[in-house]
């Protein structure tokens, strides 16, 4: 049975197109999916389900188990219920919240996060509410963003953006990411009560098979939603030139191992 609770959006994102062109994430996704061990009966959080591609491939993993899914977004959280099969065999929570004010019930076993946790500001935080969720032994296997995460694209975004007419458009831009290091993440999973924490980069860059609608859905999506209409996609039009074919998205990946 899939359990679906919605809140008030906290974030711009479109869950549709999201899931129709998010295959090289959900490439990078199965790789970190791998590397949780699981019995079968464990309760899983998925956290930052999105549109639930991984969440499906976890609930395979999981034929007596429980997942609950968490996304801070109304539209991530609706496509993943769009996704999800409802059957008896399977259950699923769909739960739309911010991750760090996250507050479950019982211990979990595990909690599992790809491409998420870049997006969040505050990492000591996030940390803490994942230690307390898990049970002592439970495992935290992530995989964000990390430092030196497509700089060489943003580098390109840059250039563009100090050009007129977007440069006033983008005086008050405040990027959104939080791109850490290996050495601060354990450090942070450390202090939050994490018993151990392995952390480590790893470069994944990816060619994606519709470049404009993935830069300005996921890569892009914050500067692309930061223009008024008007300017979005010529500021798309002029990127994509700065960034010349093929298209690759330059990332830098964060790796997480961590036992509770």
């Amino acid at each position: 049975m899939i359990t679906y609770t919605r809140m008030p959006e906290t974030r711009a994102w479109d869950g549709a197109s999201y899931d129709r062109i998010s295959g090289p994430m959900e490439a990078l996704g199965l790789a970190v999916l791998e590397r949780l061990e699981l019995r079968g009966d464990e309760t899983v959080l998925d956290a930052g389900c999105g549109s639930g591609r991984i969440t499906q491939a976890l609930l395979e993993r999981l034929p007596d188990g429980r997942v609950i899914a968490v996304d801070a977004s109304a539209s991530m959280v609706a496509a993943a219920h769009e996704r999800l099969p409802d059957t008896d065999v399977r259950q699923v929570d769909l739960l739309e919240l911010d991750l760090p004010a996250l507050g479950l019930g019982g211990p979990l076993d595990a909690a599992l996060s790809t491409a998420t946790f870049h997006w969040i500001s505050d990492h000591e935080a996030l940390f803490a509410r994942l230690r307390a969720a898990l049970r002592d032994g439970g495992r935290l296997v992530a995989q964000c963003g990390g430092a030196g995460n497509i700089d060489e694209l943003r580098g390109h975004a840059g250039e563009v953006m100090a050009r007129e007419p977007y440069a006033a458009a983008f005086a008050d831009f405040e990027p959104p990411w939080n791109y850490a290091t290996p050495g601060d993440t354990r450090r942070r999973l450390l202090d939050a009560g994490f018993a151990r924490a392995d952390c480590w980069l790893e470069e994944a860059p990816k060619e994606p098979d519709q470049p404009r609608e993935f830069l300005s859905t996921i890569v892009l999506g914050p500067h692309y939603q930061h223009l008024p209409e008007g300017l979005r996609e010529p500021f798309m039009d002029d990127v994509l030139a700065e960034q010349g074919e093929p298209v690759v998205v330059d990332y830098v990946r964060l790796n997480i191992d961590a036992t509770a």
